[in-house]
């Protein structure tokens, strides 16, 4: 039967694909092939956020080596959410992809952009699906060294891509570095690398100082990875300059992960009591978080490349998921990992419909923009519908994660860091509103003929901006998935 080898067939079908695209080089097979492979793996999350719900927490034994002598794919509710999340993305990106990378990406170099992808979602649903800690180190690697190679395939349109990946690399290099270190001073003090045994082992240590020292090691790893201000500087440049599905693709999911890693760390390894994480969450990730959702959107405000615009909103969306960890109470993790999905479906859809623009008008700058809501009206609706989101209009999902947090931030008695929530919204307001106005009020270039996006790639931007629209109406779904992750999460810790 195929269902108990579930866990595992989520992380091996896109890595043994990885390599028959590179073999089919060019046309429409590579594509193809990596379309089925990412709906695959979205069904197979479906089927195990299934299983997860109905009979608990999943054990998959690599080679029927038991953990912790074995290596172990461990699937609960917190990473079951992760891996739909993921999956989910890339089987509505692909066929938005298409159209996109035959128009940025030379022919003869698509197998090896494909290559590339599917190795990035591979490494991307190993680091959450893997129980074990050195694993998880292995596959982060594998999805960051894909990840510059994707960045640099925006050389063709663009020489400063080269110079984007490259410091992702160094900076990427560096996060993963510290990461390891910590896990090998783990390994030194447990001897395991298996993260549930680790976290069993480490009561009996009592949290001596090298232990500590582990902690701050992985914590600043990861903090690099998931590009917490000021240690963001990668990001801007990566999103800008890699092609229009690439940033969608990653804007959705790569930070995403990287939060879940932290999240797992901080509460299934070192476990809610552990001596440093209040003062972690107290004076590290909040102010941090705070600072980050002012400066970020501040400097947003002022782009004029859209695609770096909206990454410096996705530094400061960052800084509202640590904001929720920063709380230390289960409504405020709860509302961490609430946006974590709806941040995924924000900027999915204003990435793809900047694509989109992308492709018609050849630049994603303000002044391409100008007059755009008249020649390209379903492009431009479906941008300002994820703008709205990204508000925290109500209706959307932007409110029900904001909702969530001020009231995570009322039940803590935080009633300034609740009002800043809101205030920091009203800068998004700003940025948001110079695309609607150079879109809608402001005129075309009279020489400029501009037609609208085609139907494959429209049809996957308006089912991500229905997402947004319909998980804002009705948020018991996600709501509920993200309590039950949250459990997980909490009671995971021994």
């Amino acid at each position: 039967m195929i269902a108990p080898h579930l866990p595992i067939l989520q992380v091996i079908l896109p890595l043994l694909a990885a390599p028959l695209c590179l073999v089919l080089r060019q046309g429409v097979i590579p594509w193809f092939l990596t379309l089925v492979v990412s709906w695959v793996c979205f069904v197979v999350a479906l089927l195990l956020l299934d299983q997860v719900l109905v009979d608990g927490v999943l054990s998959y034994h690599l080679g029927s080596w038991a953990p912790p002598w074995g290596i172990e794919v461990r699937i609960d509710a917190a990473n079951a959410f992760v891996l739909l999340i993921v999956s989910g993305i890339s089987a509505l990106v692909l066929p938005y992809a298409r159209q996109s990378v035959n128009d940025e990406v030379e022919p003869e170099r698509q197998g090896l952009f494909y290559t590339a992808y599917l190795l990035c979602l591979t490494g991307l649903l190993g680091v959450t699906a893997t129980g074990d800690a050195f694993n998880q180190f292995v596959f982060l690697e594998i999805s960051s060294l894909s990840t510059y190679i994707l960045v640099a395939f925006g050389a063709e349109r663009d020489r400063r891509a080269l110079t984007a990946a490259y410091t992702y690399l160094v900076m990427g290099t560096i996060g993963a570095t510290f990461f390891v270190i910590g896990i090998g001073l783990l390994y030194m003090m447990t001897g395991s690398l298996n993260m549930a045994d680790i976290a069993v082992r480490l009561v009996e240590t009592g949290g001596n100082r090298t232990i500590r020292v582990a902690y701050g090691f992985i914590i600043i790893g990861i903090c690099l990875k998931l590009a917490l201000f000021p240690l963001h500087l990668w990001l801007p440049n990566a999103y800008a300059f890699a092609p229009s599905s690439v940033t969608a693709f990653l804007a959705s999911t790569a930070t995403k992960v990287a939060v879940y890693m932290l999240l797992r760390m901080m509460f299934t390894v070192f476990g809610d009591g552990f001596p440093l994480e209040t003062p972690t969450d107290l004076y590290l990730y909040l102010p941090l978080a705070l600072v980050g959702m002012f400066a970020a959107s501040t400097v947003a405000i002022f782009q004029v490349d859209l695609k770096r615009m909206l990454a410096y909103s996705s530094v400061a969306q960052i800084g509202y998921m640590i904001l929720g960890v920063s709380f230390s109470t289960a409504l405020g993790l709860q509302a961490a990992i609430l946006h974590l999905f709806n941040h995924a479906l924000m900027k999915g859809g204003l990435f793809m419909a900047l694509g989109c623009v992308m492709l018609r008008t050849g630049s994603v700058s303000i002044d391409a923009v100008r007059g755009l809501g008249r020649q390209m009206p379903f492009t431009m609706a479906a941008f300002v519908a994820g703008g709205l989101s990204l508000i925290g209009v109500p209706l959307t999902v932007g409110f029900i994660s904001k909702w969530y947090l001020i009231v995570a931030a009322l039940e803590r008695g935080w009633w300034p860091v609740a009002l800043l929530i809101v205030a920091s919204s009203l800068l998004a307001v700003i940025y948001v509103w110079r695309v609607v106005e150079a879109a809608y009020f402001s005129e075309a270039k009279e020489t400029r003929d501009v037609r609208e996006a085609p139907l494959s790639m429209l049809v996957p931007l308006w089912i991500m901006v229905g997402a947004n629209v319909y998980f804002g109406i009705d948020a018991e779904l996600t709501a509920s998935l993200s309590g039950k992750a949250v459990d997980a999460l909490l009671w995971a810790a021994p």
